[in-house]
């Protein structure tokens, strides 16, 4: 590893800038060229697309970027922040897609420049969560992203549900925030430093138990709790859900959620570890058990997402529900403290992608149709849109994570990771949880075909994009489920974090 001078570090950062180059050529397009916004998706495309070239390259780098007098960086360029801006992109460009068949969006036709542009936002933000090695970086990251989530939530102005979501998200985001920011503060002046690695050289050199470095910590990990909705701050979650645009509830669900761990794991990692064993546990500095806090925290967050999901009638909402649920197990595979559970949490991100924005993408066609997202709307659709049915049940079954769908080995690797670190009884009750999310996915299915409506029968026209779309995101769940050796090799490329 060299010292970077300026110049070094900005061309390390060329995905983002590529981002920054799009967001502003949306911006210019939709001024100048205002009767052409049926363009914009594409232009994003294609950005997303020379960026995706940038961020493979950087599986191959493991540096530091803008570089402070200590020779440590503001952010960090390594395997495991490309791995995350690969699920980054991914997810935006299937968004985008989206995008282009929902109603709710075609309806702000006049918005289009600002609703691309917000979501470029919301993608650097992300980016920069990723690679943050710096207290104000991550800070300043988060509130990128969060900004430009809060307008889009509230984007479609037609729904009362929608400006509900977004007043909701905007005080809740704003109190995390500041709990976050007092936490930061409090650490800064016990320190003297907001640069990950330098703390950590200072916390293993103490090594004093303070109650008031504690609390600021935990401030901090409540900030990322926000983002990744583990209980209790998963609040706004449900409402935010079902009073978004379903694209805009599809993003949260998974890149925001994946943009929180990222931050969560990078911070734990640098911040608090010592060094990792030759069996690839990590050893943490003696000053807080946070393997005992987030065991805990993940084990009621897939306790209350399943058994508040049974109840739900409304789809999105359930899927919310659901999605809080999947944090918690994500989270335990966080918990273990080793290289086995970060490969299992980097494998279930790239499985949860393609699932459950395959589940909303189904329901944003159906509502496109039959302006509804009850559940009790489903029953007897199963014969009238065969193709549409048999997709949602493939997917539903995969969130369950039942075989012989790419779900189950997501599932697996988490169970695999506790049980080598001697975790049976978490891993009872993680399977435990996965039988009740069962009852509320089968409960669509049942409602699809084993119940006649009393209304006439619906048909939902899938156009061509549609049909690509759902097979870009139904096959993978499919095709993984039985030769799953890519993807978990690439988790086990990807685990490395700079400086262990």
């Amino acid at each position: 590893m060299l010292p970077l001078d300026f110049t070094s570090s900005l061309y390390l950062i060329k995905p983002e800038i590529v981002l920054t180059i799009t967001l502003v050529l949306i911006v210019l397009f939709d001024l100048i060229f205002q009767k052409q916004k049926h363009i914009l998706p594409y232009i994003v495309l294609l950005g997303l697309f020379i960026t995706g070239y940038f961020v493979i390259e950087q599986f191959g780098y493991s540096n530091f970027a803008f570089l402070n007098p200590s020779n440590k960086g503001l952010m960090v360029i390594d395997p495991f922040g490309a791995f995350f801006k690969l699920i980054f992109l991914v997810t935006t460009a299937f968004i985008v897609l989206f995008s282009i068949s929902s109603e709710e969006i075609i309806s702000c036709k006049d918005r289009h420049g600002e609703y691309y542009a917000l979501i470029l936002g919301m993608i650097l933000g992300m980016f920069l969560m990723s690679s943050s090695a710096d207290l104000i970086l991550i800070y300043l990251s988060i509130e990128l992203l969060s900004l430009s989530s809060y307008v889009l939530a509230g984007f479609v102005k037609n729904s009362i549900r929608n400006s509900e979501a977004s007043l909701k998200y905007i005080i809740y985001g704003g109190v995390s925030s500041g709990i976050m920011l007092f936490g930061i503060s409090i650490l800064y002046g016990m320190t003297g430093a907001t640069n990950l690695y330098e703390i950590n050289s200072m916390l293993i050199s103490l090594r004093v138990l303070d109650v008031t470095f504690i609390m600021s910590a935990l401030m901090i990990v409540a900030g990322f709790g926000f983002k990744i909705s583990v209980v209790p701050f998963h609040f706004w979650t449900p409402d935010v859900y079902e009073g978004a645009p379903i694209t805009i509830t599809a993003y949260l669900s998974v890149a925001s959620k994946a943009a929180g761990f990222a931050v969560l794991i990078r911070f734990l990692k640098i911040t608090f570890s010592g060094a990792t064993s030759s069996s690839g546990y990590w050893y943490f500095i003696n000053l807080f058990d946070w393997q005992s806090l987030l065991i805990i925290l993940s084990v009621i967050t897939m306790t209350l997402g399943n058994f508040a999901a049974l109840w739900q009638d409304n789809l999105k909402r359930m899927l919310a529900y659901s999605s809080i649920a999947h944090a918690g197990y994500i989270l335990l595979g966080v918990a273990v403290f080793s290289d086995q559970g970060l490969i299992s949490v980097l494998l279930y991100f790239i499985i949860y992608l393609f699932m459950n924005l395959g589940a909303f993408y189904v329901v944003m066609i159906i509502a496109n149709k039959t302006g509804s997202e009850n559940i009790d709307d489903y029953k007897g659709l199963g014969s009238s849109i065969p193709f549409l049915g048999v997709v949602l049940a493939i997917l539903l079954i995969s969130l369950t994570g039942l075989p012989p769908t790419a779900g189950f080995i997501a599932k697996l690797y988490i169970f695999i990771a506790l049980i080598d670190a001697n975790m049976i009884a978490v891993a009872v009750i993680a399977i435990l949880n996965s039988v009740v999310s069962l009852y509320y996915y089968i409960r669509v299915l049942k409602n699809l075909y084993l119940v006649e409506s009393d209304r006439e029968k619906v048909i939902v026209p899938v156009s061509a994009l549609n049909y690509l779309v759902l097979l870009a995101l139904t096959v993978p769940v499919l095709f993984f489920g039985i030769y799953f050796t890519p993807i978990v090799n690439l988790a086990k490329e990807s685990i490395k974090i700079l400086g262990f």
